[in-house]
């Protein structure tokens, strides 16, 4: 029972010494260049009523949240996700507020899955939203912010991958697709399974030409030449409209000098229902996964009754580390503390070198006073 104890469940772990310092560094890094940005901290609870992130919200499905009741039978979870918290946050203090509203958060979210392949149940993440902000111009600063963090934490090679939900959606309706259909077939091309998305439309007797276009979601990604590709194929407003977008934000990144991290990817669509326009995750080495994910969820607030544009990412600390060590870069953490001894028989000896230690101790320095053998 003993050695039991000692052992964290699977998917959570102990951080400690050097390892520990390096992400508080990373941390620091990155929040430092968030609130250079005039970002705003912001806390939410670790759990919230489980209607925060019901599936008419578009967040985490239920079974792969960490659910318990409180006192009065209210049904609780642990935060999966920071957005609808957020969202929750802007419309209780800032309802009346039609200024652009920025904030910042850093915390940690539990994701109760049985699909871990090594990756963690508990992570911690740091992020900005932008709210009351619809134009592109809010997009164009959210994703230069995103660009500047990943630098600062000493990241050099990455890819920003950006798409827009609306594209695909406006396809859809062109296509006449029903909600079910659409939403079943989003979540294959999200998840990358081109050959499901191929068996769905065939059970679905989607014909073409709209066949060959939906598929072809899948695999529309790279530059500037990629976007021209997408316009071509629809004829409605909305998809047209989301390529214009991408091209208008592509213009003002590079007023940014941030163009040469991003990439286009129609095929982004991500698992949360939530976005409606500018979707986008950050890549690199050493990682299976985004560090990075975000984009615009217009009607999000909606559901907690204040109707406002947003828009934010999520850094995921965890992978970022990993991506950092997998690269050899060194992450820069402050002075280790010096060490003083002291001759515990000797009470002068003891007030002597107590004194040097506090004194350096103001002067920022860590010191450890520890009797000598």
């Amino acid at each position: 029972m003993t050695n039991n104890l000692l052992h964290t469940p699977e998917g959570v772990r102990d951080i400690y010494g050097k390892e520990y310092k390096e992400k508080i560094s990373v941390e620091c890094n990155v929040h430092q260049v968030i609130n250079s940005y005039g970002y705003n901290d912001i806390q939410t609870p670790t759990f919230e009523y489980f209607d925060v992130f019901s599936k008419e919200i578009g967040t985490t499905p239920s079974k792969e949240l960490y659910k318990f009741f409180d006192k009065e039978n209210n049904t609780l979870v642990l935060r999966p996700d920071f957005t609808p918290s957020i969202a929750r946050c802007a419309a209780k203090y800032f309802m009346e507020e039609t200024s652009p509203v920025r904030f910042s958060y850093l915390g940690n979210t539990f994701t109760n899955t049985s699909n871990l392949q090594g990756k963690l149940k508990e992570v911690t993440q740091i992020g900005a939203e932008l709210i009351n902000e619809p134009s592109v111009y809010g997009d164009a600063e959210i994703i230069s912010l995103l660009v500047e963090c990943l630098k600062s934490s000493g990241l050099k090679q990455f890819r920003i991958s950006i798409g827009n939900v609306s594209y695909f959606k406006g396809l859809c309706e062109e296509a006449g697709l029903d909600d079910e259909t659409e939403n079943a077939l989003r979540k294959c091309i999200s998840g990358k399974n081109y050959f499901a998305a191929v068996d769905l439309l065939d059970e679905r007797e989607v014909q073409d030409p709209y066949r060959s276009k939906l598929l072809k979601v899948a695999d529309s990604f790279g530059g500037l030449n990629s976007l021209d590709e997408a316009k071509a194929l629809v004829k409605n407003k909305k998809s047209i409209d989301a390529i214009e977008r991408l091209e208008k934000l592509y213009e003002l990144l590079k007023l940014y000098d941030v163009a040469e991290y991003v990439s286009f990817d129609l095929g982004i669509l991500s698992k949360y229902n939530y976005y409606t326009g500018i979707v986008f995750r950050a890549y690199t080495f050493g990682v299976g996964n985004a560090v990075v994910t975000g984009g615009r969820y217009d009607n999000l607030l909606k559901t907690f009754g204040k109707n406002a544009a947003a828009i934010g990412f999520v850094i995921v600390i965890d992978e970022l580390i990993e991506a950092l060590k997998g690269q050899d870069v060194v992450i820069k953490i402050p002075d280790e503390k010096i060490t003083i001894f002291y001759d515990s028989a000797d009470e002068n000896d003891f007030k002597e070198k107590l004194h040097q230690a506090r004194e350096k101790r103001k002067a920022g320095i860590n010191v450890e006073l520890i009797p000598s053998v």
